[in-house]
């Protein structure tokens, strides 16, 4: 079965689209990026390709993947700064997101900016922090620096939980469930804590 999944992983354009799915997801957060990144680490793993030389390689997607999720940050980052009165109102209309404005604005102003690195894991917090961060007209060098340390670690611990899964479970589906069941429990524990953080 890991034959199939392995061919499709297999070769460069693997990284690419792994890359394309984490640039999106900032602005589509039901793309299943972290799903991808983590059966691409897992294939890895297996070894699936070997014969060709195809294998993934674990380094090159932590790369591709952090680089990927920066540069949708920035993006949306840019787009919320230029986006104007419009945006303004959209935010406005939301007590959630007028909320998660104010307490991000409060964290970055006084160096909390772990709290993009927990929104980076939240479902959708990714999104929210980036959007609210340029809205808010917060300044880059208070948001890039986190956003690079959230993404690499998001990225690093994706890969992570591909390779190793399939290292200690196997290369089944099995092994892929329960490292994507670890995504989305740390996804909830961020979206928890973030939700406690005090105003």
């Amino acid at each position: 079965m890991w034959e199939s999944v392995g061919a499709l992983a297999a070769g460069p354009w693997i990284y690419a689209m792994v890359a394309l799915s984490v640039l999106l997801d900032v602005f589509v957060p039901v793309l299943p990026s972290g799903v991808l990144v983590i059966t691409a680490a897992t294939a890895a793993a297996a070894g699936t390709g070997a014969a060709t030389g195809d294998v993934p390689d674990i380094f090159g997607l932590i790369l591709s993947a952090a680089t990927a999720s920066v540069l949708g940050d920035l993006v949306a980052y840019r787009l919320a700064w230029r986006g104007g009165e419009r945006l303004d109102r959209a935010i406005a209309r939301s007590r959630r997101l007028t909320a998660a404005q104010e307490r991000l604005g409060e964290a970055l102003s006084r160096g909390g900016g772990a709290l993009v690195v927990l929104a980076r894991f939240a479902p959708a917090g990714r999104s929210v922090v980036s959007f609210c961060a340029g809205a808010a007209h917060r300044r880059a060098r208070d948001f890039v620096p986190w956003s690079a340390l959230a993404g690499l670690s998001w990225a690093a611990y994706s890969v992570a939980l591909g390779y190793y899964g399939a290292r200690w479970l196997g290369a089944t589906w099995l092994a892929t469930g329960v490292s994507v069941a670890a995504l989305f429990g740390a996804g909830a524990a961020a979206g928890f804590l973030m939700r406690r953080r005090p105003a």
